[in-house]
């Protein structure tokens, strides 16, 4: 197995054409790394938001995939998104080839809401698909999007079902973690921060997989939810990037690391 993979920590607006300005910018910077494939942040094109314009949404990726299929460059791109075959409204990753052929798309499972009965929040905006594996290059991958993974306590009003460890046991090698995740400037975001990055740590760990994530870092003058980068199976950083801003990173993932 050896896959390069490219990062794209960037910021995430309700301007469509202003993400996919930022959104090329991270594929020029994946196309100069020689990567096979590149991870933006949950929402990245529509925004994180249930509200986006559709038709520009799909207008702007027709745009990024065209751009990344000329120069063979696969994607995992955070995305809001309305499916055509049965109209409902899916928080995904979007998987494309290095050639630009659709995989398919992971839908955030643990849709976040309050903890009132019944929960409020975006769980009720998004649907949600079963759990998926995409063969890219040869290589067994998955996507998790942001609470999927930590199942925050806070604003998951489902039982958490450990997706991590299920993408592992349906023989996931990496998995493409898209964030997006709030912010501020006070000591319990710092306690969120810490309680995200131990999760990233333990889960690639406990299912011996590759974990790479990206957040969505706007605003840019505050620390991101969570850290942005590379860990390997044994829970160790083997990437990471600044904590603040804009920021790109690749990594060659191979199978004697």
């Amino acid at each position: 197995m050896e896959i390069r993979v490219a990062g794209a920590q960037i910021p995430v607006t309700r301007d469509i054409q202003s993400n996919l300005a930022t959104i090329n910018r991270a594929i020029d910077y994946a196309i100069g790394e020689a990567a096979d494939i590149l991870l933006t942040p949950e929402g990245s094109l529509s925004g994180y938001t249930h509200q986006f314009d559709q038709e520009a949404t799909k207008a702007a990726l027709d745009c990024a995939l065209q751009r990344a299929r000329e120069a063979k460059l696969g994607l995992a791109l955070g995305t809001c998104f309305v499916e055509s075959e049965d109209g409902k409204c899916y928080n995904q990753i979007r998987f494309y080839k290095s050639d630009g052929g659709y995989l398919g798309f992971h839908s955030k499972t643990l849709t976040c809401g309050s903890l009132t009965d019944p929960p409020q929040g975006e769980i009720d905006h998004y649907a949600i698909s079963p759990l998926l594996t995409f063969d890219f290059n040869e290589v067994r991958i998955g996507g998790l999007i942001c609470n999927d993974l930590w199942a925050n306590p806070g604003c998951t009003p489902i039982p958490d079902s450990h997706l991590t460890q299920k993408l592992a046991e349906m023989d996931s090698k990496i998995i493409f973690h898209a964030v997006n995740g709030g912010r501020s400037d006070s000591e319990w975001s710092d306690v969120a921060w810490q309680y995200h990055e131990s999760n990233l740590r333990m889960r690639a760990r406990a299912g011996g997989v590759w974990i790479v994530t990206v957040d969505n870092c706007q605003p840019v003058d505050i620390r991101c939810s969570s850290p942005s980068g590379v860990i390997n199976p044994q829970g160790e950083w083997v990437c990471k990037t600044h904590s603040k801003g804009e920021q790109f990173f690749s990594y060659t993932i191979a199978e004697t690391d």
